[in-house]
């Protein structure tokens, strides 16, 4: 028997929540393996009906650097405490002097992107580039500090090696067709907002707000869009809404919201807001074409479930969406013209989604994470055995 402690104490939101909800399950049917998992206490009740699960509801403070020093501190106590064989760090940060083999789960390109830093300086975000560049220092740290570091992408992967001159493994992350195609209908509200641009081109981004995602290149491309083809009604559906209020994180929205309004979009852009994961596909099925500007990604989900749903997907040229989806159409991330001009040529040729094998499994993310538990278990058992020998032989002699 393995016993897993799984620290998910970043987990509040995003992909971090669909990441927990995809694997702590698993864990909890994986045969031989017992799973402790550190949630914040909102979570409990989402996982504390799964078998062979321990979930321990811990007070993690808000700050981000607060909650680094609370792990630093709390963690090896309590993972000594349920006798844990192996810790698993979701979140980007590890343990320092953790009491037992570490695989950290690296996923935040964020600490990687110079087009992210060289935004923020843009928008005049200096308190927001200063809490990156700390973050990224304790995130490089980690990378040495872990065992073993895991990134969800072969091409994140190969920016972390660049980035601390460690190896670091690659293991996708995975699609559950039987969640995501979960719910039978949609929400009246969004169907009818959907129904509304019947007869337009309908393009579809799911993302919340944040600058990362690129939105102020698609909103112009739209507005190109309007000119290049004046005959062409079309509608950008976005899922989520243009108020800080309703924008997890810090990200401001004002200057995106009035991006919409001074470029004359505003009926060409659809806030349909926060959409239930297993509704999404709903959504998915009722556009003509997916499209993505982000600068920064890891994995791009979105692209895996717009495949599954048969969407043609046009891309930012970068190497994550270049690994996850071979069949997109690309364009350079910030110049809105070749966006238009994707969209214009994707239109125009009618062209459809070309069939692509979805491989990505969260069972199979899963067992490559325990083959690795696995052999750091017994690589350290063996150094207890081994150190275990020799404080016998010195006792025997002395």
């Amino acid at each position: 028997m393995m016993h897993i402690f799984l620290n998910a104490a970043g987990a509040s939101a995003g992909s971090g929540l669909t990441y927990l909800y995809n694997v702590v399950p698993r864990l909890s049917s994986s045969p031989n393996v017992r799973t402790t998992v550190a949630v914040q206490g909102q979570l409990r009740a989402e996982l504390r009906h799964l078998g062979n699960v321990n979930v321990l509801e811990i007070p993690i403070p808000a700050s981000s650097l607060r909650r680094f020093w609370f792990e630093q501190k709390q963690l090896p106590r309590l993972i000594r405490a349920v006798q844990a064989d192996v810790l698993l760090s979701a979140g980007n940060f590890a343990v320092r002097n953790s009491p037992v083999p570490q695989i950290l789960l690296s996923g935040n390109s964020l600490y990687t992107s110079k087009d992210f830093y060289r935004d923020l300086r843009h928008r005049g975000e200096y308190g927001m580039w200063l809490d990156t560049k700390i973050r990224g220092v304790f995130a490089k740290k980690s990378v040495q500090w872990a065992d073993c570091t895991v990134a969800p992408s072969h091409a994140f992967a190969n920016e972390l090696q660049r980035w601390t001159g460690r190896q670091v493994s690659s293991i996708h992350h995975g699609f559950d067709p039987g969640v995501f195609f979960g719910d039978k209908s949609l929400a009246r509200e969004l169907t009818e907002k959907l129904q509304a641009a019947e007869g337009c081109l309908k393009l579809l981004f799911v993302s919340h707000y944040n600058y990362y995602r690129n939105f102020e290149t698609l909103f112009r491309a739209i507005a190109l869009l309007r000119k290049q083809a004046p005959d062409r009604k079309l509608r950008l559906f976005l899922t989520c809404t243009l108020e800080d209020e309703k924008t997890p994180g810090t990200y401001k929205t004002r200057e995106a919201a009035r991006m919409i309004r001074d470029l004359g979009i505003r009926e060409d852009v659809v806030e349909l807001g926060a959409v239930p994961y297993r509704q999404l596909h709903h959504v998915y099925k009722a556009c003509d074409l997916y499209v993505t500007s982000a600068y920064a990604e890891t994995f791009a989900h979105p692209l895996v479930e717009a495949m599954a749903c048969g969407l043609p997907v046009i891309a930012s040229d970068i190497p994550a969406h270049r690994e996850i989806c071979r069949n997109a159409m690309f364009f350079d991330r910030f110049s809105a013209e070749q966006l238009a001009e994707r969209i214009l040529e994707m239109y125009r040729k009618k062209c459809a989604a070309i069939p692509e094998v979805i491989g990505f499994s969260w069972s199979e993310h899963v067992a490559k994470l325990l083959a690795i538990a696995s052999q750091l278990k017994h690589r350290n058992t063996e150094r207890e055995f081994a150190a275990h020998d020799v404080e016998t032989s010195l006792t025997q002699a002395s």
